[in-house]
């Protein structure tokens, strides 16, 4: 399945980031929202994500609620896999951009599989 990766867009100023990835078929629209400045040191605190259709309309998950939030085990592996797409070494390119855009794009995938119905 393709996808394209969408990272980090955010409004100036602002706490909140938002990352896309654009399958053929769906959109997972995924919400990060920080403590503490975001240029020095800020702190993720909460993960969201909403799957649309390309022409965004929501997609409901089986409980027939929109959203998801990432919490426990989950919320610790996506903090590990966000780190690694902010880093240092992912921004010029000194480890395997491909491998580390893919485990992030599993992760996602197995949340949405795991609480949306997608047909």
């Amino acid at each position: 399945m393709n996808y394209k990766l969408e990272l980090n867009m955010q409004e100036a100023g602002s706490n909140i980031v938002f990352n896309t990835i654009v399958f053929d078929f769906f959109k997972i629209n995924i919400v990060e929202r920080y403590t503490g400045k975001m240029n020095f040191n800020p702190t993720l605190c909460e993960v969201i994500f909403k799957v649309r259709t390309l022409d965004d309309t929501l997609i409901n998950r089986k409980d027939g609620n929109a959203r998801v939030k990432i919490k426990g085990d989950h919320f610790e592996t996506y903090q590990k896999n966000i780190q690694v797409l902010n880093s240092y070494d992912y921004k010029n390119k000194l480890i395997n951009r491909k491998d580390a855009d893919q485990e992030y794009v599993h992760f996602i995938l197995g949340m949405v599989i795991a609480f949306y119905d997608l047909n």
